[in-house]
């Protein structure tokens, strides 16, 4: 008999618009309840990958990403009750503000995903000018969708005890609702940002002091024990439900377009695992966990590679290729050479490389910053340069259009990109466009997924859990290159 599928004690931060401080008090509680010896299972709602990379680093394990756009909402809770099922307490960071999301309906919203996992939410007020006003905001959101449970507030950038005063004095009166703390304006000095988000921790020298600051923040100015015991009473008073089938068949696959086993390695004695090599350091470090974690469900056995420290490249069966920020790494992905040709000639002779983002980028020929020109890679026929802005940022959707290595034509994927990168030359006639774009920018003319041979390279990341053919499409495509 199946076993009901146990509540999970949790909370999920939320604020009233991006940059409301959110991910700082995220990251206080989840370090300080996890020093206090308390299991914290991490989360981040949305397409992220700086904040979820502190997240993992605060609770000591490895944060998952929530997203009802790119997943359907069971891979959604399969994800989230599979990951926390060890855990005492889960904390999930959200996005944006608490009903942003992509219609009317608040579809892919914080609040959509709190109600999904049946968790309460804790609302990061940034008080800053402000005093009656926030409880005239907090009001609104109580009364804007009576099907979400707020616990309480947090406030923050408080200017002094006499302002924090009245605006408790004021939350009380009209809300009714539990303040767990306030923090006062600190110095941004620990969490230097970069684009639209926290600089990637991988790359903050003094990233462990800077997750300490953040617990210390939270121990000084939050209550948090009486948090606990608030996210333990809620918890107290949902009922178990029935387990998750799994897997979860993806919406992003019609139904024309039939399953694919992945290979079974169960037999090491006669099919050894592929070797996937994963390109990883501080200049390539976006990579979702689930994405990882798939292809060794798949089979593959994951080898970590820097083109930053490394002269040569270890065997290996296929290249996964993730994002990043290569531009700040520019001299250096330049000045190793032998790393660069051996991975052209490797690409050559058909090695599988599958490329997203920062990884697209480093397979170019060439990146101008400044007005200098660092050699890139050169595997694929396309130079880029860097804006100042945001060239494509946020959700995307595209239909593949080309027979490829990694996708059916006619499948629908979802995903989502996030780039300041431009591209300043492609030559066409030496590739293929994969996907066309429903929603997002992608590459040129709404065109993205540029391939030649089984070398593979698109702005849209994907997240495994919502595209399991990826995963299934990398092995296969490893398997035939070691049997050539």
């Amino acid at each position: 008999m199946q076993q009901m599928k146990k509540t999970v004690p949790g909370l999920v931060v939320a604020g009233l618009r991006g940059g409301s401080g959110k991910t700082v008090i995220s990251l206080g509680i989840a370090a300080a309840w996890s020093n206090s010896e308390i299991e914290v299972a991490p989360f981040k709602k949305g397409p992220d990958y700086i904040d979820a990379g502190w997240l993992s680093l605060a609770a000591g394990r490895s944060c998952y990403n929530l997203d009802t756009y790119l997943c359907t909402p069971p891979q959604v809770e399969h994800s989230f009750y599979s990951h926390c099922r060890d855990c005492d307490i889960s904390v999930v960071e959200g996005n944006r503000g608490l009903f942003d999301g992509i219609d009317l309906e608040g579809r892919t919203s914080t609040a959509e995903l709190a109600k999904l996992l049946n968790l309460p939410v804790l609302l990061v007020l940034d008080c800053t000018k402000s005093t009656r006003t926030m409880a005239a905001l907090l009001l609104g959101c109580m009364h804007f969708d009576p099907d979400l449970t707020i616990l309480g507030v947090v406030l923050n950038r408080v200017a002094g005890k006499r302002h924090e005063n009245k605006v408790r004095d004021n939350i009380k009166q009209f809300c009714d609702l539990p303040v767990f703390g306030s923090v006062p304006k600190l110095s941004a000095r620990d969490f230097p940002e970069r684009h639209m988000g926290l600089v990637p921790m991988e790359e903050h020298s003094l990233a462990t002091d800077s997750v300490a600051a953040a617990a210390k923040v939270a121990r000084d100015y939050i209550d948090l024990d009486r948090l606990h015991r608030a996210c333990m009473e809620i918890a107290s008073r949902v009922p178990s439900r029935e387990p998750l089938e799994n897997p979860v068949p993806a919406r992003q696959v019609p139904a024309t377009v039939p399953s694919v086993s992945p290979p079974s390695f169960s037999s090491k004695v006669e099919v050894e695992p592929p070797v996937v090599g994963i390109i990883k350091d501080s200049a390539f470090q976006f990579y979702y966990p689930d994405n990882l974690e798939a292809l060794e469900a798949c089979g593959a056995k994951l080898a970590y590679i820097s083109p930053l420290t490394e002269r040569v490249i270890p065997h290996v069966d296929a290249i996964y290729m993730g994002g990043g920020f290569p531009e700040t790494h520019a001299p250096q992905l330049a000045a190793n050479k032998g790393f660069r040709e051996r991975l052209r000639e490797l690409a050559r002779q058909g090695l599988p490389i599958y490329a997203e983002c920062g990884g697209f980028i480093f397979l170019g020929e060439s990146l101008l910053l400044d007005g200098v020109s660092y050699d890139m890679a050169g595997v694929l026929p396309v130079h880029f340069g860097l804006s100042n802005r945001p060239v494509g940022h946020g959700y995307t959707q595209v239909t593949v259009v080309a027979d490829n290595p990694y996708f059916k034509k006619g499948e629908t994927i979802r995903g989502h990109e996030f780039r300041y990168s431009t591209v300043l030359d492609l030559d066409q006639t030496q590739g293929t466009m994969a996907f066309a774009m429903d929603r997002g920018k992608g590459i040129v003319n709404k065109q993205d997924g540029f391939f030649r041979d089984n070398v593979f390279a698109t702005y849209t990341h994907i997240l495994a859990s919502g595209t399991p053919s990826w995963a299934e499409s990398i092995i296969r495509q490893a398997l035939a290159y070691r049997d050539r």
